[in-house]
């Protein structure tokens, strides 16, 4: 790690602000080490109870069944929306949706409500990068639903621009609400765990987009908030398995939801396609099976880890 001090060269003189350090100092300094689990049985990483004797459908459904509450950022979205349905339907007993569509997220927990009536689902309205608004949601959410055990980050938005046209407002908002917004919710999300002493599961919405450029449309700061997030996911999962944590992202491809649909993006839409050994866009139906599994009881030793969910369209 290199670290630098800002001096302001005044003739032959150095100066620097009262805030800081000198470089003498920086030779005093001290980081801080990550500390790893131990894998006891004492540890939040133990190796995990033997299932209990059933029968064959049963013991399939145990492995990934589902259990406690969940914060899904973006809930009211096709992809998040798909994924609260299948969270709900391997068992999961609560649902904490936040979004800054409180119109569009309560016709969905209205929906929701109506297919799970003995599950708790709500709705926050939720800035995901104001770390306040952050921290104040999940105390509500820990509040309404008594614990939370899952966090899925869903929310994300994309600016299709030439880097060279591309404005710094524009760059800071992509990067803020698909990065800063993922980690504010992730951390709020992890001081409960840690306060709750049961560990828990984080999952990222990533992308292909993190794994090489995109084409025809250009997208350099959707793909590097994307490629952050899995960087993101390894340091979290790294440093917060000590707790019982688990980090992981999931890469969707193209999928067709309402963002990659109308006349003006239809050209785009074939090259997808044809440049895709499936032929095809993916529906959100097809990214829930990596959501649950992520979320199961059978994930307990997958950590830092990324699922590509793209039809094989990272083959190329």
């Amino acid at each position: 790690m290199v670290t630098q001090t800002n001096l302001t060269m005044t003739n032959d003189s150095q100066t620097k602000s009262p805030e800081l350090v000198s470089r003498n100092d920086l030779k005093k300094r001290a980081i801080p080490h990550m500390v790893l689990s131990d894998g006891s049985n004492d540890s939040l990483t133990p190796v995990p109870v033997a299932a209990p004797d059933l029968d064959s459908s049963a013991s399939a459904a145990h492995r990934f069944s589902v259990t406690g509450n969940a914060i899904v950022t973006g809930g009211a979205g096709a992809l998040g929306f798909a994924a609260c349905v299948a969270l709900l339907e391997h068992g999961l007993q609560g649902l904490m949706i936040f979004d800054v569509n409180l119109t569009q997220s309560s016709e969905q927990v209205t929906t929701l409500k109506s297919r799970f009536p003995s599950r708790s689902i709500h709705v926050l309205q939720v800035n995901v990068t104001d770390d306040v608004a952050v921290a104040a949601a999940v105390e509500t959410a820990v509040r309404t639903l008594g614990s939370i055990e899952h966090l899925l980050c869903f929310v994300g938005i994309v600016g299709c621009v030439d880097a060279i046209e591309m404005a710094a407002s524009q760059w800071r908002q992509i990067l803020d609400v698909n990065l800063t917004g993922s980690f504010l919710c992730a951390q709020a999300v992890a001081k409960k765990m840690i306060e709750q002493g049961r560990g828990g599961s984080i999952i990222f919405t990533a992308s292909i987009s993190a794994h090489r450029v995109n084409y025809p449309q250009p997208q350099a700061a959707y793909n590097v908030s994307k490629s952050a997030l899995l960087m993101l996911k390894s340091c979290l999962a790294a440093e917060w398995a000590r707790w019982g944590i688990r980090t992981n992202t999931i890469s969707p491809g193209y999928m067709d939801t309402i963002l990659n649909e109308g006349d003006g993006i239809a050209e785009a839409r074939r090259t997808w396609c044809e440049r895709n050994p499936s032929g095809r866009m993916g529906v959100p139906s097809e990214l829930t099976a990596a959501v649950v599994m992520l979320s199961s009881r059978g994930a307990t030793y997958i950590n830092g880890a990324d699922i590509v969910v793209d039809g094989g369209g990272i083959a190329f």
